[in-house]
């Protein structure tokens, strides 16, 4: 018998519409898998069980009028979104006891839509890089990436079915490849960031950790959508991206991105990223090499000059001072930041420009892009998230992504692959995504 906890977005949603089931059930058992896991993973820097459960209470209480998609299913959020009255420390000594007064919006978003708040998820600090306590469910010598560590563990080890997360360089894919899971980064714009501490303006995207394509286009369809209070949320419609996942039955086009990206691969990264192409070429996926004419080491040095300035023109005011609450690597990137020369800003500027041409250029002829999600499985090492470079590109250029798993290592870490489509095709990305996963059949759970 399926235990409650491993239902996915979709069945939870599904069951609970149909009063099979009642949102205070699946919230008991999803309490009971986080007091079980929590002290081994650590995925959990605020947990609301008696709010989480009140709520669902409520909600079962209300009756099924107006439930949408994601109705009566709890789920965690990345502590760098605003919650009114929870603490939101960013996972920094210096707001250790930060409570905001008001949601995020998309927190607001997840309220309105009938989804009940678990708790804030474990983040790296200011979702930088000085790791988050939260252990890889699949191996707790090994980093869970980051900066969404606590939402990727949680996701992966069936303690919620779906969590936010950020990306600013590759806190979303990465998380999601090193746990075995689905991550989507939409397009730059077309989630709203409003509440949602930033890191980096220029590339702060609101993302998801799902199990699967299906619930991932199902989460974008609840929280795509214009704000008119966030002056970069882009006003262009949302497509029907559940409709786009439920039609997925024509083979896509995929490019392959080989060059820089299975040179900088680990050996065994490369040879998954093969066999992965030989079988979606074999079920009829047309597969073809793609060269999108960029200097990728170039481009991801261009990323890290503008995100580190941007970092330390946010955080200057609470930094000068307090240098010492600070975490090392951080301080390495504001001081990198403040360093950095007007020109050279607005020379990584015009190349962002010229790679978002090039990219979109690679694409005109394909569904989507094909890379690893990153240089090999988590690394053996918890003082570091992990390799952000191949992640890097679609943040830079505001390009949506998403990593599904394509299988495990010889010591049993997940793999995963990357694709990548044009702005705002969000629904052929999730189409081509949802084909790969059927095709591939992978679905990865740590052995806990």
């Amino acid at each position: 018998m399926t235990e409650l906890y491993e239902l996915t977005l979709a069945q939870a949603a599904a069951e609970v519409a149909a009063r099979r089931l009642s949102a205070a059930e699946l919230t008991e058992s999803l309490l009971a898998r986080a007091a079980d896991l929590e002290p081994r993973l650590l995925a959990w820097a605020t947990l609301l069980p008696e709010q989480a459960l009140a709520a669902a209470r409520a909600f079962d209480a209300a009756g099924p009028a107006g439930r949408g998609p994601i109705a009566g299913v709890p789920y965690g959020a990345k502590d760098i979104f605003d919650t009114a009255g929870v603490r939101t420390a960013a996972g920094s000594r210096i707001w250790a006891d930060r409570v905001p007064d008001a949601d995020a919006a998309p927190i607001a978003a997840a309220r309105d839509a009938g989804a009940i708040l678990l708790g804030k998820l474990h983040t790296t600090e200011f979702a930088d890089g000085d790791p988050a306590p939260t252990y890889n469910p699949w191996n707790a010598e090994h980093t869970p990436g980051g900066s969404s560590a606590g939402s990727g563990a949680a996701v992966a080890a069936r303690i919620v079915p779906w969590a936010f997360g950020s990306q600013t360089v590759g806190s979303v894919l990465r998380p999601a490849a090193y746990n075995g899971v689905v991550g989507l980064k939409p397009t730059f714009g077309r989630v709203s960031r409003r509440g949602v501490i930033p890191m980096a303006s220029s590339f702060d995207h609101v993302g998801f950790l799902a199990r699967n394509a299906e619930d991932a286009a199902l989460l974008l369809g609840v929280f795509a959508g214009r704000d008119p209070d966030d002056p970069d949320s882009a006003d262009v419609p949302p497509d029907d991206y559940a409709a786009a996942v439920r039609d997925a039955d024509a083979p896509p086009r995929i490019g392959v991105l080989r060059g820089w990206f299975f040179e900088e691969a680990g050996a065994e990264t490369r040879e998954a990223t093969e066999e992965t192409m030989r079988r979606l070429a074999n079920a009829g996926a047309r597969i073809d090499e793609a060269d999108a004419g960029v200097d990728f080491a170039r481009a991801y040095a261009a990323h890290r000059l503008m995100q580190e300035s941007e970092m330390a023109n946010w955080h200057a005011p609470l930094y000068l001072g307090n240098e010492d609450l600070y975490g090392p690597k951080i301080r390495v990137y504001l001081d990198n930041g403040f360093g950095h020369a007007a020109r050279d800003y607005a020379a990584a500027a015009d190349y962002r420009r010229e790679v978002q041409r090039l990219a979109l250029r690679a694409l005109d002829r394909v569904d989507a892009l094909l890379t690893p999600t990153a240089s090999g499985p988590a690394p053996r090492d918890r003082s570091q998230t992990g390799d952000t470079r191949f992640q890097s590109i679609w943040s830079f250029t505001g390009f949506p992504s998403v990593s599904l798993p394509i299988g495990l290592s010889a010591d049993g870490l997940p793999l995963g692959a990357q694709l990548a489509s044009a702005p705002f095709q969000e629904a052929r990305l999730l189409r081509a995504a949802a084909w790969v996963e059927r095709t591939l059949g992978v679905s990865l759970a740590p052995p806990l």
